[in-house]
């Protein structure tokens, strides 16, 4: 969305309301939170009830939005500037509200992107599968050997989606066990030398390998679309100066989500994830 188009939504609270009360309907109208049903009707100023099971509720409740008590105008910059990547504590001064308030928002935006990821269809085709690490300073050896990293798994689909996790280990059982619930049988797999990919030949994959202690491409055997993803995600990640484990998961999603958007505009998304039911 243009920043033209952006300040029109600011106008007033009642506009900025409207925009998001429509993004909460349902093939164009309102339903009940409860049973489903478009038999509802307003009762008052922004709360409704339903015909069939008397349920009250307002538009907001059972959101991602109604996690936090902001307005609807408040909403749209807090969306707009996590769109733009400024960071919780900047956001906070540039609207006048609390730190705690804008965190708990952001991470009412991650979690609700976590929750409407993308669909469940197996990847297919050509797929590099690559692992990185992610943490703070590096303690003893690089790369596998690393003390006080995070492991994290990646699968890309070339021309398509990247999809991440955390894993708990680098084994073939960890390694396996999202391959084959992410990946298609028969897709050609591109991988570096780890033998942890060796297993994967047996599960119905055709496996290619690249040396990439001797080279880091032989035609298209390569991993380097993944390599560009971590490169993508770690830039990102770094610029929040410290990130609790328990929350890493959610930023590390929000850099899937922004790398397999990053063509097109992430507001419209942002707010159709936020609206939806919790």
């Amino acid at each position: 969305m243009d920043l033209k188009t952006f300040e029109s939504l600011l106008r007033n609270e009642i506009r900025a309301y409207r925009f998001l009360a429509k993004a909460c309907q349902k093939n164009g109208h309102y339903f009940c939170h409860r049973c489903r049903t478009r038999k509802v009707y307003r009762i008052r100023r922004q709360r409704y009830r339903c015909k069939r099971c008397g349920y009250e509720f307002a538009l907001f409740t059972g959101r991602w939005l109604g996690k936090v008590s902001i307005s609807a105008r408040e909403w749209l910059w807090l969306i707009k500037l996590f769109e733009l990547e400024v960071s919780a504590r900047k956001a906070a001064k540039q609207l006048g509200l609390s730190y705690p308030t804008v965190l708990k928002a952001f991470d009412a935006i991650r979690k609700s992107i976590v929750a409407n990821g993308p669909d469940k269809d197996l990847l297919g085709g050509e797929i590099e599968m690559d692992e990185s690490y992610f943490g703070g300073r590096r303690k003893g050896k690089r790369g596998r050997g690393a003390a006080g990293k995070v492991p994290v798994f990646g699968i890309l689909e070339r021309n398509g989606v990247a999809k991440v996790e955390v894993i708990k280990d680098v084994t073939a059982e960890s390694i396996l066990g999202l391959a084959v619930k992410t990946v298609r049988r028969g897709s050609i797999v591109y991988t570096d030398k780890f033998k942890g990919y060796n297993s994967l030949m047996f599960c119905g994959y055709r496996h290619l390998r690249i040396d990439h202690a001797k080279r880091f491409s032989s035609g298209k055997v390569y991993i380097n679309g993944l390599e560009g993803f971590w490169s993508f995600a770690k830039e990102r990640i770094i610029k929040f100066h410290g990130v609790s484990k328990e929350k890493f998961p959610l930023y590390l999603k929000e850099m899937e989500f922004r790398y397999n958007n990053r063509q097109t505009s992430l507001f419209p998304l942002l707010v159709k994830s936020i609206c939806q039911l919790i």
